[in-house]
């Protein structure tokens, strides 16, 4: 069976995703900081009829997310899809007037550094299966910038930017890449912007192969 891999798995669009994934007759792997966490997210999955499992790692710290890759592929099989969608709410966003150097090198560090190593593990493999997709969320500010985000939104654009490369080099060796940036409040009533909802989107993009970009919009304005 395909395997995914979630980086940054939790309870809300996370879990939807590795439902809709699981939907499509995939194995799933949920990568985020807490085992005991990740452990219930599995044990929700797999009293669904989904088979899942975690493997705790912290995108602060690299060395971990290469560790718990390596053992995905070692005890589970080759990543077909892997799926980047890490957050941390201990880094906290400031308006774009009050960014400086020190509370922006966090974000990029978290959320630039983790996908470097993170999506940097799984390449080389898909490149020589000639074959597999990468999926990377960001907020919408990294395409529509928020003031008040100031700082997440550059590290976010970085991040979209280097996607968007990929998208670009690595499609003639069959590996597909994206970049979803969610403008929603996920969870908060709007009718598109529950997370069983977005999930699809997930899906939509792996089956069609095409865009390299999708700005999931759902927002009252």
């Amino acid at each position: 069976m395909p395997l995914i891999a979630i980086i940054g798995a939790g309870p809300g669009l996370g879990l939807d995703i590795a439902r809709a994934f699981g939907r499509k007759g995939f194995d799933i792997a949920l990568v985020s900081r807490t085992q005991a966490k990740l452990d219930a997210l599995a044990d929700t999955l797999t009293g669904e009829g989904f088979s899942a499992r975690g493997f705790a790692a912290d995108v602060s710290r690299p060395d971990t997310i290469t560790a718990a890759l390596g053992r995905i592929k070692s005890e589970l099989g080759p990543i077909d899809v892997l799926e980047f969608s890490p957050a941390d709410s201990g880094l906290v966003p400031v308006d774009v007037l009050d960014v400086t150097p020190e509370n922006l090198q966090p974000q990029i560090d978290f959320y630039i550094g983790g996908a470097l190593r993170a999506i940097g593990d799984v390449i080389p493999d898909m490149v020589a299966a000639g074959t597999g997709t990468i999926l990377v969320t960001t907020g919408g500010g990294s395409i529509s910038p928020m003031p008040f985000l100031g700082n997440i939104n550059i590290a976010a654009a970085g991040l979209r930017n280097w996607v968007l490369n990929l998208h670009n080099a690595l499609a003639p060796k069959g590996v597909y890449v994206a970049h979803l940036g969610i403008t929603a409040l996920i969870g908060g009533g709007h009718p598109e912007a529950e997370p069983n909802v977005i999930a699809k989107a997930y899906t939509a993009l792996y089956e069609k192969r095409q865009d390299a970009e999708l700005h999931y919009f759902a927002y009252d304005a």
